[in-house]
């Protein structure tokens, strides 16, 4: 990665989560912040829930009932010589609250400069995964990257009949940051090993086109899960919790219980994107649901 050698001239990054390293085989990891969203009452964010059941197990967990917040916790991975970076947060809208968009500080917390990204990897193009593309102007945030990401989806969110219908200011997010950078789209295709390293595994339900990534080097492999599971807290305990930016609820359980299934046996790690700093750990099946266990930070 290109590091940023003076930093004179930047303002001095807000207060976020520091950069994280870790290792995946001969793959280096820096795990940057985008901030904190707010997805508003449990009993609207996980709806067909009753709210009591929602809220004690919210305080069982030491958390705020009244109001769900969840991290950005956005990958920068170096692997068989290429810069790449998993999502690219929510941007400027401030859709979920006034905490998010920080991703270009976190890069720059980092010391990495988004010219030296080569590759950006979206799991659905959800504004706060997508909304970093582009800046308000339309122009490219990492101008050499080639970005990835399902035909389907794309077809779907960048589709302009859907501007009067409930999810018209997500389209028009989408439209935004896909249209500007539509000749350095690829598409990748379920199981494909699309770049060296990285395999997509189509998780359909969140959105028709929602996909996880294994990444694998030497004998070591990480499962960066998208929006698999929103909640570390409410969904490893009872999968079948649906969430209300499900496209297809009952897909999107069928797809997160499989997966999960598919990581406990493999012992392998996870990277969430939506859970406590920096998103790394296990998951293990417990009776009829699964317990997630956060690796142990080392720093």
């Amino acid at each position: 990665m290109q590091i940023l050698a003076d930093h004179s001239s930047l303002r001095p990054p807000p207060k976020i989560a520091p950069p994280y390293k870790f290792n995946i085989g001969a793959a280096d990891i820096v795990v940057v912040s985008d901030g904190v969203l707010d997805i508003g009452p449990p009993a609207i964010a996980f709806g067909g829930s009753p709210t009591e059941e929602l809220e004690r197990r919210l305080k069982q967990n030491f958390l705020p009932t009244k109001s769900i917040t969840i991290p950005m916790n956005i990958p920068v991975i170096s692997i068989n010589g290429r810069n790449v970076i998993f999502e690219t947060g929510i941007g400027s809208s401030k859709i979920f609250g006034s905490s998010g968009g920080l991703l270009q500080d976190g890069l720059i917390a980092a010391g990495i400069h988004p010219g030296s990204i080569d590759a950006v990897v979206c799991s659905h193009p959800h504004p706060d995964h997508i909304g970093g593309l582009c800046d308000d102007k339309g122009n490219p945030q990492f101008p050499n990257a080639t970005i990835y990401l399902t035909k389907i989806d794309f077809d779907y969110w960048t589709d302009e009949l859907y501007f009067e219908s409930p999810i018209g200011f997500a389209v028009r997010i989408a439209r935004n940051n896909l249209l500007p950078v539509r000749n350095r789209i690829a598409f990748f295709k379920d199981n494909e090993e699309f770049l060296p390293g990285i395999q997509a595994i189509f998780t359909p339900g969140h959105t028709a086109g929602h996909s996880c990534f294994r990444l694998h080097s030497g004998d070591e492999q990480l499962y960066i899960i998208g929006d698999l599971v929103h909640h570390a807290a409410l969904i490893f305990e009872s999968p079948n919790l649906k969430f209300f930016a499900d496209i297809d609820p009952d897909q999107a359980v069928k797809s997160r219980i499989g997966l999960l299934s598919s990581i406990a046996e493999t012992r392998a790690r996870l990277f969430a994107c939506h859970f406590p700093w920096p998103g790394l750990g296990h998951v293990a099946v417990d009776g009829d649901g699964f317990r997630y266990y956060p690796s142990e930070i080392r720093w």
